[in-house]
């Protein structure tokens, strides 16, 4: 089976790229940056296409899906990963700010899953993940445009599921909590105020990983997921769970 990933070039989309690589999966790797298109594609084993695209614009996504039809290409799975966060006060963000984030974080997967829910539903099925976030649940500071993207991509994922279930398209959100990449790097350094609110906050007691991502993704990919329809699976080590410890 073939799985699209955008946002692959690196960090989640990267890891989940190897894992379905690894899975036996052929991939379309989808970024806007083709130096890190190039190198995810170095990592994995099975037939892979690179495009290097902004999928936040729907003629972009119309040319993607010209090329995948020239060469025959059909997607069984599709893993809308790509996304930005701007942290910004709410009052200072421009409206032009508010709007790049929800184009990628929520408008994009629209545009995506629109072009490849025709071509599922005629093969008789497809999977389509789309990536939440904690902050498809919880509000916090500097981050109104990611939680208005993040909150509405869970209900266009329920949605999804309630339109084109009866075409057994199976449409889930996987949710991470605090996960340890290169990007919060800094704010994992010991001492960092950030760090230990996380750890607090968090059953775990750590951050998470990309690695603790690939096994819930792979099977909300399989048939193991086949009768899962619309549901979030959030993997943040409980602290939706969990109100903290007493000060």
């Amino acid at each position: 089976m073939t799985v699209l990933i955008t946002g692959a070039g690196k960090g989640l989309g990267r890891a989940l790229a190897v894992e379905f690589s690894k899975k036996g999966h052929d991939l379309v790797l989808v970024s806007r940056n083709k130096r890190d298109l190039e190198e995810t594609r170095s990592l994995c084993s099975t037939k892979t296409e690179i495009f290097n695209y902004d999928i936040s614009k729907p003629e972009n996504a119309s040319r993607l899906f010209k090329s995948l039809q020239k060469k025959d290409i059909k997607i069984d799975i599709l893993v809308n990963n790509a996304g930005i966060i701007k942290r910004i006060p709410m009052h200072e963000m421009t409206a032009a700010e508010f709007r790049q984030v929800i184009d990628i974080d929520l408008n994009a997967p629209f545009i995506i899953a629109k072009a490849v829910i025709p071509s599922m539903i005629k093969k008789g099925g497809g999977k389509i993940i789309n990536i939440c976030s904690m902050m498809s649940e919880l509000g916090r500071e500097t981050v109104s445009a990611y939680a208005a993207a993040k909150g509405g991509l869970k209900m266009l994922t329920k949605n999804i599921a309630s339109e084109y279930g009866s075409f057994n398209i199976q449409c889930n959100g996987l949710g991470p909590g605090y996960i340890a990449t290169p990007q919060t790097a800094p704010l994992r350094e010991d001492g960092h105020p950030f760090n230990s609110f996380i750890i607090s906050k968090t059953p775990a007691a750590r951050w998470g990983t990309t690695e603790d991502l690939q096994g819930p993704a792979v099977f909300l990919a399989s048939a193991a997921s086949d009768f899962v329809n619309g549901h979030i699976l959030y993997v943040d080590g409980g602290i939706l769970a969990y109100i903290g410890k007493q000060p």
